[in-house]
């Protein structure tokens, strides 16, 4: 854990990434299913109760968390996005691309290969994988 000591003076650390959450139009809940959950292999996770009326749904896999929020003036991110790490990246643009979903590769990452690629809704995703050391 990295500790950091802010303008107050009091230190505190960073531990890691929770969750990234990406937002959803209402009512998009099986698409997201259809894409993180069968597509991905991603584990839908029950939201606690008090969270659920709100709608949307949660995903786990490998360490990686991804909420799928509920926004009712709904547009999808063309330039923000999470940048998630993989193992096996060539296989899941194979994955991708036999589900429908266009790859675009970026080679401009300097130690990782990486692609973008977009949900069944436009949310703009970037996947990656660590290049071997030379």
């Amino acid at each position: 854990m990295t500790t950091t000591s802010n303008s107050g003076g009091e230190d505190f650390g960073f531990g890691g990434l929770h969750h990234v959450q990406i937002s959803i139009p209402p009512g998009a809940e099986a698409l997201c299913r259809a894409f993180w959950g069968d597509l991905l292999g991603m584990t839908e996770l029950q939201k606690p109760e008090v969270l659920a009326a709100r709608g949307g749904c949660w995903f786990r896999g490998g360490g990686v968390e991804v909420h799928l929020g509920v926004e009712q003036d709904f547009h999808p991110a063309q330039k923000a996005h999470p940048g998630i790490l993989v193992h096996a990246l060539h296989r899941l643009a194979e994955r991708l691309e036999e589900g429908g979903h266009e790859v675009t590769w970026d080679g401009n990452f300097p130690g990782y290969d990486r692609f973008h690629t977009f949900d069944k809704l436009g949310n703009r995703l970037e996947f990656m994988e660590r290049r071997p050391a030379a």
